[in-house]
Order: C-alpha cells, then sequence, then structure tokens
C-alpha cells in the first residue's frame, strides 16, 4: 500500500479550511498509511479547526498587509521572516512529498520555501480571480487545480486544471430531507424557506438589512426565514426579534446543520466567496448573491459575476442591499419560473468529485517526482 506524506497549507476563513479538509479526507480514506501535516496561521481558525478534524497543525505567525495604515508593515515584515524560517524547518523536518496550498496567509512562505527545498508543488486556487500571492507561487508550481474557467488570464495554461472547490459530504447527502430539516428548524415544508448566510463571523450589510427588512418579510405569511447572523451580529439581531415570534422565523449567530439549512432553502442570500458559491452549484440553490467589499482584488464581485453572466444568481452590491435586498428576495421567492431558471443554471455549472480529482494530480504529481 503506497505511503505518502502530504503537507497543506492555508486557512484564514472556513472557505480555505473545508477544502483543505476535504483534500485531506479524500487523501486519508484512498492511502490509509498516508501521513498528513498541515500549516496554518497562528491566530487564525484553521489552529482550532483543523485539530478537531483530527489533523496535526503547526501555526506560523503570518498576517496580512495593511493597505491603510502602511507603517504598520514593518511588523508583518518581521512576522514574514519569521514564519519562512519556521516553514523552511517544518518542511525540512516533515520531509513531504508534495506542499498543497489552498489559499490564506500561511500558503505563502511554506509554498516559497517548498520551492525553494526542491520539492514539489500544487496550487488550489479557489477563486475566479487568482490573487498576487498565488500568481507568484505559480511559476514553481507543478500544478494548479482551478474551480472557473478561463484562468489563463493569470496562471500557464499548461499547469492549469479544472476541478472545482471541494465540498462537505454531508450538505449532498441531506438535500433529499427537506421535510426533516424544515422540522429542525420548527418551519412549515409547505411554504417557502429563505436562507440568510454570511459567514461564521457574519455580514454587517446583509445582517443589517435584514433588520431593517424584518416587517415586509413578514408582512406575507407564506414566507420563512433560517438567518445565521454570525457571532458578532447575534446581539442586535435578537433586539428586533421579539415582535416576529412563531411567525416563521429560525435565528442563530451559527448553524451547526447548514446541510439541513440548505435542504429547507428555496432562496439563499449570501456572500460571494468561493466556497460557498462552489456549495450553491453542487446543491442547485437559487441564490442573491451580496459580495463583500473588504476583500483582496474585489474578487467576490468577480465570482458573483462569473454566474451572473451564466444567468446563474441576482447581484446585489453592498451599496444597494439596504433598500434592495428583501424586495428583490420577495420578488424572486414568489416567482417559481425565476427561480427554477436560477436553479438549474447555477446546477450547470457544478465541479463534481472535486477532492477526488485534486488527490489525483497530487498522486501523479508525487509518483512523477519520485520515479
Amino acid at each position: 500500500m503506497k505511503k505518502y506524506r502530504v503537507m497543506i497549507s492555508g486557512g484564514g476563513t472556513g472557505g480555505h479550511i473545508f477544502p483543505a479538509i476535504s483534500i485531506a479526507n479524500t487523501l486519508r480514506k484512498r492511502f490509509p498509511e498516508t501521513e498528513i501535516l498541515f500549516v496554518g496561521a497562528e491566530d487564525r481558525m484553521e489552529m482550532e479547526k483543523v485539530p478537531a478534524a483530527g489533523y496535526e497543525i503547526v501555526g506560523l505567525p503570518v498576517s496580512g498587509f495593511d493597505r491603510t495604515h502602511l507603517f504598520n508593515n514593518f511588523k508583518v515584515l518581521v512576522k514574514l521572516s519569521k514564519s519562512l524560517l519556521r516553514a523552511y524547518k517544518t518542511i525540512h523536518n516533515f520531509n513531504p512529498d508534495i506542499v498543497v496550498g489552498v489559499g490564506g496567509y500561511a500558503s505563502g512562505p511554506t509554498l516559497r520555501m517548498a520551492g525553494w527545498l526542491g520539492i514539489p508543488t500544487l496550487i488550489q486556487e479557489q477563486n475566479s480571480y487568482a490573487g498576487v500571492t498565488n500568481k507568484l507561487l505559480a511559476k514553481k508550481a507543478k500544478r494548479i487545480c482551478v474551480a472557473y474557467e478561463n484562468m489563463h488570464h493569470f496562471f500557464p495554461a499548461e499547469k492549469i486544471t479544472v476541478t472545482g472547490n471541494p465540498v462537505r459530504k454531508d450538505l449532498e447527502e441531506a438535500l433529499s430531507k427537506r421535510e426533516e430539516a424544515c422540522k429542525f428548524f420548527g418551519l412549515d415544508a409547505k411554504k417557502k424557506v429563505i436562507l440568510v448566510v454570511g459567514g461564521s463571523l457574519g455580514a454587517r450589510t446583509i445582517n443589517q438589512s435584514i433588520i431593517g427588512g424584518l416587517g415586509r418579510l413578514f408582512a406575507s405569511s407564506d414566507v420563512q426565514l433560517i438567518w445565521q447572523t454570525g457571532k458578532y451580529y447575534w446581539e442586535e439581531a435578537t433586539k428586533h426579534l421579539k415582535a416576529y415570534r412563531g411567525m416563521g422565523l429560525y435565528c442563530s449567530d451559527f448553524i451547526t446543520r447548514m446541510d439541513y439549512a440548505y435542504s429547507a432553502a428555496d432562496l439563499v442570500i449570501s456572500r460571494a466567496g468561493a466556497g460557498c458559491i462552489s456549495e450553491l452549484c453542487l446543491l442547485k440553490k437559487a441564490v442573491i448573491l451580496v459580495p463583500s467589499p473588504n476583500v483582496a482584488e474585489d474578487h467576490q464581485t468577480k465570482n458573483a459575476m462569473a454566474l451572473v453572466n451564466k444567468g446563474a444568481a441576482i447581484l446585489i452590491t453592498d451599496k444597494e442591499a439596504p433598500d434592495q435586498l428583501v424586495p428583490v428576495a420577495l420578488e424572486a421567492i414568489h416567482n417559481e419560473g425565476k427561480l427554477n431558471t436560477l436553479s438549474g443554471n447555477i446546477a450547470s455549472l457544478a465541479q463534481h468529485n472535486s477532492a477526488e480529482r485534486i488527490v489525483d494530480e497530487i498522486v501523479k504529481i508525487i509518483d512523477t517526482h519520485t520515479k
């Protein structure tokens, strides 16, 4: 039985961490003897999520550049130097057959050191618009696994393989459980459900738009709401919910059963992170995307436009959301033809078995390199 040593680096958000864990799980399932080590950023959520998934992780003191306060970047450069040194030591001690970068602060120094040490690397680019770090790392990468077409604008075409972004297995398995899902949230399976989600921390504009539109949402008794506020906005949201108790509403700072939430939803309102979009494509969900304006290279808007241009999503900008989000959502939820069109178009963009396809590429690189 083949035994590989694989290092996976990156994180920062669930959109980076969950695909990384999916890749690790697929490797472990196919090659049970494989040794896997994660490398993340010390103060980011991967330091909690990765051990919870059963994997060892090493933290780097790396952080992002401060585009607003340039003088703060002296500390960033010091952290980067320390991170490069720690990445070098970690790679030297673990001696991986390959290093896989999934994006996030830790990917840069880890893949840079791997390339310097002559260890093959693979990049998993989740967005439709590649960031500066991955474009630099691509020069030495053996393979770049992408989720969108036309990525040759950023990477050498001969290195690109379209695999899609890995998603959590439990999400697809729950699609046929709508009645069970609605019961879990205390909702009526015969009525329409809007799911609002802005990530584990929350999305300020989306939450404020929903708060401002609660009266309009529940003026119609045939619409129900599942609302994940994120931990930063839970208290504010609950202050406004007292008048709407018993009206088809489930609200939480964090939804533990996202498989049920997606299964129950007829329409989803979300930011436009790459991981979320990949899930929505596989789950065939009609969606209104409100891209975050606070991300590098405005890549969420570019992710959203990749869907909008194919009639697979509705786009509302962050500025438009307070006035337009709830009215547009209500118009869509009452238009069965619109929901069906959006669902059909987004389903056509789905990439299936992404983790398995990425593992195929990992194995090819290792086997070629070790011949």
